[in-house]
């Protein structure tokens, strides 16, 4: 294989797409969607599910769990596996094993059976995250890169919007939830075909046009730096976890995420049950209204993308732009609190709505930041070890907010949501220090 670091734009012959870049995202968005459609059928269908199934609140907390336990080990392996098998393959691989897994919930007849079949579609549905990071470092420039992540997460956020209404309009339509997963589980499948017939790097991509290629290369760092065919260093061999870790950036990174992730994750889970246990909602309330939150989520997801680059583009720098943005979500954040106190519906979710904008504006930004800080390739990497971080924090979470819920209430957990967005990102700001890149031949600073 020849390593050379392509530096030249591809060729000019043939049919050619301006803003190639904006419909590669735009598929990547798409595969979130369905990521969270896939991930959120338990979650809609829990006051069904645990009722057929005979299941308490610690026990669905503890099939959460499952879910978040492969997430979590798949997030690395899979930062790792997009690094070695390229973007292309690295999507083609989770996504067929989180659409069968999808699929496989349709025959859970119990805890253990629901709980393994939750435990493969983690596997599959955690390369999503690094894979995405590592298609906005390759086919983006700095500047675009928080729009570019925005545009992917917004995926997750409307995602959650269409999934009530559509989950419970699909098992009204059957009559029984388990057809319902068998829909949503194709949904990968048909996501594939699109994805084969468009995606390529874009050294080699025949619709990319020699001025897009430009704007793509357009950072000092960037052109220096390869995309999927590029190499990791002299020798081609991608930057090991060991050596990442001795990086002060990457342990900030890992810190924050396992500290607020479980945020987000607290809502994506328990929402219905919460609404139909402390506000009585029924499965069809539920498919009106659980959506509501995540249309602020889907505005913060965008919004904060936007916002630092915007800033950017006004003069500020990565790091004071980046910092403002990401201190200005976690602020929102303990919204939450007061969530747990009021006694109306409505209000809760309008507050849980402030939770999730602040949660998708915070996230949006420090998912930019492994290319922020390192060379494309040690960027998947990067990012599944934050992922892995994200996703240990959250499986504690999650797994304590059943216990808390069968033994207490909702109250202490929603206390303790609002408070890990600030201190989360206290950690991240005195660990990571400024925002600028590091070389991976030493552990000092890059100028």
């Amino acid at each position: 294989m020849d390593n050379t670091i392509v530096s030249s734009a591809p060729d000019q012959g043939g049919f050619k797409m301006p803003g190639l870049r904006w419909l590669i995202i735009g598929l990547v968005f798409l595969a979130t969607l369905i990521n969270y459609i896939d991930r959120l059928t338990v979650s809609v269908l829990a006051p069904l599910i645990t009722k057929d199934l005979n299941l308490s609140n610690t026990e669905f907390g503890g099939i959460a769990t499952f879910f978040l336990l492969a997430y979590t080990i798949s997030q690395s392996l899979s930062g790792k596996l997009y690094d070695h098998i390229g973007i292309k393959k690295g999507f083609t691989v989770s996504i067929i094993v989180w659409s069968v897994a999808a699929m496989c919930h349709a025959f859970a007849v119990g805890l253990r059976s629901l709980s393994a079949f939750r435990f493969l579609l983690g596997l599959g549905e955690a390369g999503n995250w690094p894979g995405a990071a590592k298609t906005v470092s390759v086919w983006f420039p700095a500047r675009e890169r928080a729009f570019a992540m925005a545009i992917f997460n917004s995926g997750a956020a409307i995602g959650s919007i269409i999934a009530p209404p559509v989950i419970v309009g699909l098992t009204a339509y059957f009559g029984h939830w388990q057809q319902t997963f068998i829909v949503t589980g194709a949904l990968g499948f048909l996501w594939l075909i699109l994805w084969w017939f468009v995606y390529d790097t874009p050294e080699n991509h025949k619709w990319l046009t020699a001025e897009e290629y430009k704007i793509i290369r357009e950072d000092e760092t960037a052109s220096l730096e390869a995309s999927e065919s590029e190499v990791a260093g002299k020798d081609g061999v991608p930057t090991g976890w060991l050596k990442l870790l001795t990086f002060r950036q990457t342990w900030a990174i890992v810190l924050a995420r396992f500290l607020v992730d479980p945020v987000w994750w607290l809502y994506i889970t328990w929402l219905p049950l919460y609404l139909s246990q402390v506000h009585g909602f029924d499965l069809k309330q539920i498919g009106l209204f659980a959506w509501v939150p995540y249309v602020a989520a889907d505005a913060g997801s965008l919004f904060g993308g936007w916002l630092s680059g915007f800033l950017i583009g006004r003069g500020w720098t990565v790091n004071a732009a980046r910092k403002a943005v990401i201190i200005f979500a976690a602020a929102l954040m303990p919204a939450g609190i007061l969530a747990a106190f009021t006694p109306d519906a409505m209000t809760a979710l309008a507050l849980i709505g402030v939770v999730l904008f602040g949660f998708q504006v915070w996230i949006n930004n420090v998912q930019t930041l492994p290319s922020d800080f390192f060379p494309s390739n040690a960027v998947g990497s990067v990012a599944g070890l934050g992922g892995t971080g994200a996703g240990i924090g959250s499986m504690i979470f999650i797994f304590s907010t059943g216990w808390v819920v069968d033994h207490f209430s909702y109250t202490p957990v929603l206390v303790t949501a609002g408070i890990l967005a600030p201190v989360g990102t206290l950690v991240l700001c005195l660990l990571a220090g400024r925002i600028q890149k590091v070389s991976l031949n030493t552990v000092k600073e890059t100028t």
